[in-house]
This record gives structure tokens, C-alpha cells and sequence, in this order.
């Protein structure tokens, strides 16, 4: 009982020992206070849920859904689970719409909750669902704060019966996804935060809602007044009064206490239902603030400096980094893509380790095993080699507002100043999205999700004018995708002339494996001209920009001779450098000559050193070893294409240049030892199989993806 009361109250650490008050006979008497052995067994967490909005994503089944929720202790030897206390329906549902049937459910027997059944038609769907539900979790007999932390799960049920029929009642609605949290101990005395639900890759949506915890004495609703002596309120936060008190005296403080609490809880949760929407905006900004901070246990981040030239020399002279941004020799025999191995499965080993943060909601997706978490090293240089005689803001103050739209673009029959350069125009940010060999136009869809859930103002374009057609020549496939994006813009300027304009254009791509090379040889046409100062950030993923020459993996070199002799393949010539007898003449060093790059105010190389199908040198645009100590005409051109794309990377510019390397080391402890294995063809493919690496790099770098 005494702990209870020094937890509500707090005890002074500098009181005497207990004694006898001096006018313990003078003082009032004491007001009645029935007291009931239950009550001592009330103590309680609440859990408040507001569930704001259902937003989808990527469902890739139309039908009727629901989000259920349930809430356990996460201790095995607590058999207790959370039990929904009350519903508080914020806004009604339009009966007469056709998104949602019926209403929510509590189900006794799980002690769960599930929201009505809504519609789901087409993608981006908004579902606002508008309802607040709170869980309690009894604590126990000893009424102290808990220990154990809480587990929040999130189910989102399926049917695809018809609006006829009681989706409630159905028995064909299932479990499609789950996705937990844990919400510990910490946590459970007090938060207010902002929790995105996702569920997983396949069932991608945003469930927009925040949580709230406290911890209540249950049954204590009404306000009593605290003991008081004749001369005044009792001061209970002395270990001399506390002592001095008898039991029921005890009691009547601690359901003073409890009442005060819950009078402040009911109070926030009154103000919650009238100023909803500005909370959950700001809970979910400070949440977004916190990405970097939260998520940087698995991330090394360096900065570097992209070297002007390199030139021939008999050692090698590419440097590689700590963690602190230094720079030191590799021995010649060192190769950069088992060290940059090394250094993430070391990195790795520590993560359990550090100190995790307890005072926050944690994501079970990823914080359910740390040590299986892809692990990032970032490499980052911000460039500022701005054009001689031009400062960062020079062609701002003189240029015409219309001229950030190019000529190409604009629309016929329609007046200049109707559409562009209006002060309340919007800006038109698009990125297009470039799959790579033998590819889909939907295999980057997760990279795009997570670019939307950034900036859902973002329009995406998924490129398929090259699907089934990668084999051929890159300069066909490069036209393709050139036409494509120019008629993609043209459609856009035009929908946005209807509704006040566009003011400017921010053009974005992200390219896997050697969608990279379509991107930038799209950029050397002449469709896109007109585009090139309004290009924003390049993302590649494992991308080879510089060929495949010096791969280390004899299995793959093996099957590119065999898609070179028996199929035919174009783009693996052009590659390999072998579609020319003169290796000056290639497609590849024609390709680094032309200045693809330069524009791009944000450049990120994704790779991975599991990664056998791309070079990692070749991804990164780095020297490797092998070309260092080759003294063939082969590695003079090969230094010659190095060159020319670190000259496009420090091209002068008007603005400032952010330029990035990120090694992505994959969990691969699971992995069997199977064929895509054994060639490094898993850790390639596991770029497009999972966004928990582009989730870290957007979110700690939001800046680059707005």
C-alpha cells in the first residue's frame, strides 16, 4: 500500500522518521470512507486508440475490409489481455454511402475490437473511420506499475462477399495481414503518440492513428476532496503524514488521487474529440522528426569527398572510411566489397548491445529482431561548387517565373499566364520508376509507397514501355522511356492548366540494376531537353553505371557469355563493352560522356556487397582493385569512364548538390543455400522485396524526396 502511494505522490527522501503528529487528537474528525476489498485490485493501464483514417496504398484485392485490434501483456506468465472499455464514435458514417456497412464490433470472447466494414474500390482510397477506442490492462494484485511491456496487434480482416450479405456475420472474412507493437513499460505510464500502420509488403496501406496511455485507477470517476485537518489540506506528500494515517485514511487519499486522475484523463479526452485532427498532425511531424534519431542504430553514417580525377597508378589509391568519416590506404589486396561485409556483420554484433529506447512505441517489424534489420553505411558529401560569377540564389532574382516550365511542355491553346508562373500554382513533382532486367513495371511499387507515404502529393509514373523488351539496345529502350516520360508530363501540365497552373517541376527517377541505364541514356534525348533543369534527385538501385567489367563473380561472367552467344542480348554487349571493337567507341563510354548526372540536385547510389550480380565498384562509381593494378588499354578506358561521371557528380551549379553512397547490408542468416544464392542474385532481387532499407534513407533524409 505504501508503494502505491509513494508512486501517486512521491516521497521525500529528506523526511524524518515516522512520529506521531503533535495534534493528532485536536484535529477534525475524519469523513466516512467505505471501503471494499475489490477496489484494491482496480489499479489499471488505459490505452486510448484513435483510429483517424484508413488510406490504401496497394491493396491488390478490391472487397470489404476491417482493422481489428487486441492488447496482451507481452509476458508470457500474464494471462490478462486488454479489455475495450468504450467506443466513442467521433463522427457518424454516411449511411447512404456504399464504402462502409454497418458498425464497429467488441468481441467478448477475444476481448478485441473491429472496426465497421469499408469498401475498398481503387488505390489512394481515403476511408475515415473517425473512432476512439480504449483498451483496459490490469495490472494485478501487487497494483504497481507494470514491468512488462504491452503488445498492440493490429489484424486486417478480408471478405470478399457483397454489400447484400452482414460482413460481420460472414464467415469467409480472414486475418490478411498483421502488424504489432510493443508499448513498454515505460511507455505504458504515460505517452502521446503517433503510430502508422502498415501492415506488410503485400497488404500496403497507412492507418493513420495515435495512442494514448495512462495509468488509472479504475471506478475512481467522481472528484473527492482530499483529507483535510482543521487548519487546512493534508500534505500527503510527506513520508511523516503517510505514517501517521490510518488504513482508511490511506484509502481515502488513494482514491482522492485516483479520482484527480481520472477527472485530468476524462478532461484530455474531451479536448482530444474537439481538436483531433490538430493532434494527430502533430504527433505525427514529431514522429517524423524522430526517424532519423530512432532508427539510427542501424545506420553508419560518414562523410566523404568525391576526389576530382583519379589517375593510373601502380597501387591502389581508392581510400575507404570508418565510421568516422577518415580515410585510410587499402592494401592492395583488400577487396572493398568483403570489407564493407565485415564492417556491417561487426556493426551488426553490436546492435544488441546498445540501449534501445524504452520511453517510445516500438514497431515490432523492426524492432522485433534488431540483428535482422538491414544494416546501412552512408556515405554523404553536400556540394556547393557553385557556376563562377552565380550564387546560390542569382538566377532566382532575374529569371522569368515561367521559365522553370520548359517550351516543350506547355500547353496549346491556352494562355501563357493562365497557366504557369501564377502565385498560387502548384508545383508538378513527379518520379518516374525504372525496373530493370527482364523486370515488371511494378517491381519498385514498394520504393514507391514509401515515397508517397513521404509526399502523397508525389505523381508516379511506372514505367512499361520496356517491359519484355530489355534485351534489346539500350538507345531504343532509352527512347521508349524518354517518349513516355514527356508524354507523361505533357498530360500532367495540362490536368494542373484547369487548376491554377503549374508553377514549377520537380522531376525525380529511381532506376533498379540496368534501369539505371535506360534512365540515362532517356536523359541524353531530346524529348527531355526541356526537362533537364527541372531533374531533382536520382536514386539508383545497385545500378551498373560503369559496365561489368572486373566482376569478381566467375558464376554470373559465365552466364552473360552464355545470354551473349545463345540469346543475343544487345544490352549485355553494350555492358561488357564488347558491342565495339574500339573500346572508345562503346555505348557504355559514350554513355559516360554525355552529361546525364550533372542536372540531378540529389544523386544516391544504392549497393550491396552481397550484391554478384552489379559490381560493387560499378555501382558506386568508385575504383575498384582490380582496375588499379591493370595497366591494359582496357583500365585506361575504364578510368576514363570513371572520370567522366565523378566530373558530372562535381559539375558546378547554381545550387547546392547533395551526393550520397549507401552500402545495404542484408540480413542474410535465413537465407537457404539455393542457386540465387550461391550467384548473388538474392541480395539484387531483395532490393525490390523489401522497403525496410528505403524507409530508413527517405525518413532520415526527408529533404531529398520532397
Amino acid at each position: 500500500m505504501f508503494r502505491l502511494i509513494r508512486y501517486f505522490v512521491g516521497p521525500d527522501p529528506r523526511s524524518p522518521p515516522p512520529r506521531k503528529l503533535p495534534d493528532a487528537k485536536s484535529r477534525s474528525p475524519r469523513r466516512s470512507v467505505e471501503f471494499r476489498q475489490p477496489d484494491m485490485l482496480e489499479t489499471v493501464h488505459e490505452i486510448a486508440i484513435y483510429i483517424h483514417r484508413f488510406h490504401n496504398l496497394d491493396l491488390s484485392q478490391k472487397g470489404w475490409y476491417q482493422v481489428k485490434a487486441s492488447l496482451k501483456w507481452e509476458d508470457s506468465n500474464r494471462e490478462c489481455w486488454g479489455t475495450p472499455s468504450r467506443v466513442v464514435q467521433y463522427e457518424a458514417p454516411d449511411l447512404t454511402s456504399d464504402d462502409i456497412l454497418g458498425v464497429w464490433k467488441i468481441d467478448d470472447t477475444e476481448q478485441s475490437f473491429s472496426t465497421q466494414p469499408f469498401h475498398i474500390k481503387y488505390a489512394r482510397q481515403d476511408i475515415h473511420l473517425s473512432v476512439m477506442i480504449s483498451f483496459y490492462i490490469f495490472i494485478g494484485k501487487e497494483e504497481m506499475p507494470a514491468t512488462s511491456a504491452a503488445i498492440l496487434k493490429f489484424e486486417l480482416l478480408y471478405s470478399s462477399v457483397g454489400r447484400s450479405l452482414e460482413i460481420q456475420a460472414s464467415c469467409d472474412a480472414y486475418t490478411a495481414a498483421v502488424h504489432e507493437f510493443r508499448i513498454p513499460a515505460k511507455a505504458l505510464l504515460g505517452i502521446h503518440a503517433y503510430c502508422p500502420v502498415h501492415f506488410d509488403i503485400f497488404h500496403s496501406v497507412l492507418v493513420d492513428l495515435s495512442i494514448h496511455t495512462v495509468l488509472l485507477k479504475a471506478g475512481t470517476t467522481s472528484q473527492k476532496v482530499l483529507f483535510q485537518k482543521s487548519n487546512g489540506t493534508l500534505d500527503v506528500g510527506n513520508d511523516v503524514i503517510l505514517y501517521a494515517l490510518s488504513k482508511e485514511e490511506l484509502l481515502d487519499v488513494l482514491f482522492s488521487v485516483g479520482s484527480r486522475l481520472s477527472f485530468l484523463w476524462n478532461a484530455f479526452l474531451k479536448f482530444h474529440r474537439a481538436n483531433r485532427i490538430k493532434i494527430i498532425e502533430h504527433l505525427c511531424n514529431a514522429w517524423a522528426l524522430d526517424r532519423k534519431t530512432e532508427w539510427s542504430i542501424w545506420m553508419v553514417h560518414s562523410k566523404i569527398k568525391v576526389p576530382h580525377r583519379y589517375l593510373r597508378s601502380n597501387s591502389n589509391d581508392s581510400p575507404q572510411r570508418n565510421a568516422l568519416g577518415k580515410a585510410f590506404p587499402r592494401k592492395s589486396n583488400d577487396d572493398p566489397a568483403q570489407s564493407a561485409v565485415a564492417c556491417a556483420e561487426l556493426h551488426r554484433k553490436s546492435i544488441t548491445q546498445m540501449k534501445i529506447n524504452n520511453g517510445s512505441i516500438q514497431d515490432m517489424q523492426i524492432f522485433g529482431d534488431p540483428s535482422r534489420v538491414p544494416v546501412l553505411i552512408i556515405e554523404q558529401d553536400i556540394m556547393n561548387i557553385s557556376v563562377h560569377g552565380s550564387g546560390n540564389n542569382s538566377s532566382s532574382s532575374t529569371s522569368d517565373p515561367n521559365d522553370s516550365i520548359p517550351e516543350g511542355s506547355r500547353v496549346k491553346n491556352v494562355p501563357k499566364s493562365s497557366v504557369f508562373g501564377k502565385k498560387g500554382g502548384r508545383v508538378l513533382k513527379v518520379v518516374v520508376f525504372v525496373h530493370g532486367f527482364q523486370g515488371h513495371h511494378l517491381d519498385l511499387r514498394l520504393i514507391r509507397n514509401q515515397w508517397l507515404l513521404l509526399d502523397p502529393g508525389t505523381e508516379c509514373l511506372m514505367s512499361e514501355v520496356n517491359e519484355d523488351k530489355t534485351s534489346e539496345d539500350f538507345r531504343e529502350m532509352g527512347s521508349r522511356l524518354a517518349e513516355e516520360v514527356s508524354a507523361f508530363l505533357r498530360k500532367k501540365i495540362g490536368k494542373l492548366s484547369r487548376y491554377g497552373g503549374c508553377k514549377d517541376i520537380k522531376l525525380s527517377f529511381v532506376g533498379h540494376s540496368i534501369g539505371n541505364i535506360i534512365i540515362r541514356t532517356a536523359l541524353t534525348d531530346r524529348l527531355l531537353d526541356p526537362y533537364r533543369k527541372n531533374l531533382y534527385t536520382f536514386m539508383s538501385l545497385s545500378g551498373p553505371h560503369l559496365g561489368y567489367w572486373y566482376s569478381s563473380n566467375s558464376l554470373f561472367n559465365s552466364g552473360l557469355w552464355l545470354l551473349k552467344k545463345l540469346k543475343g542480348a544487345q544490352c549485355i554487349h553494350q555492358l561488357t563493352c564488347s558491342d565495339d571493337p574500339d573500346l572508345q567507341n562503346t555505348f557504355l563510354y559514350k554513355l559516360c560522356e554525355q552529361k546525364t548526372l550533372e542536372n540531378f540536385r540529389n544523386i544516391i547510389l544504392l549497393s550491396s556487397p552481397q550484391d554478384g550480380y552489379v559490381p560493387y565498384h560499378s555501382a558506386r562509381i568508385e575504383l575498384c582493385p582490380a582496375a588499379s593494378s591493370d595497366h591494359s588499354k582496357k583500365a585506361q578506358v575504364f578510368l576514363e569512364m570513371l572520370n567522366n561521371c565523378l566530373d558530372q557528380i562535381r559539375a558546378p551549379s547554381s545550387k547546392q548538390r547533395t551526393f550520397i553512397r549507401c552500402d545495404v547490408n542484408f540480413d542474410t542468416s535465413n537465407q537457404s543455400k539455393n542457386l540465387n544464392a550461391m550467384i548473388g542474385r538474392a541480395a539484387h532481387i531483395e532490393f525490390l522485396e523489401t522497403d525496410t532499407f528505403a524507409k530508413f534513407i527517405m525518413w532520415s533524409f526527408p529533404h531529398l524526396f520532397r
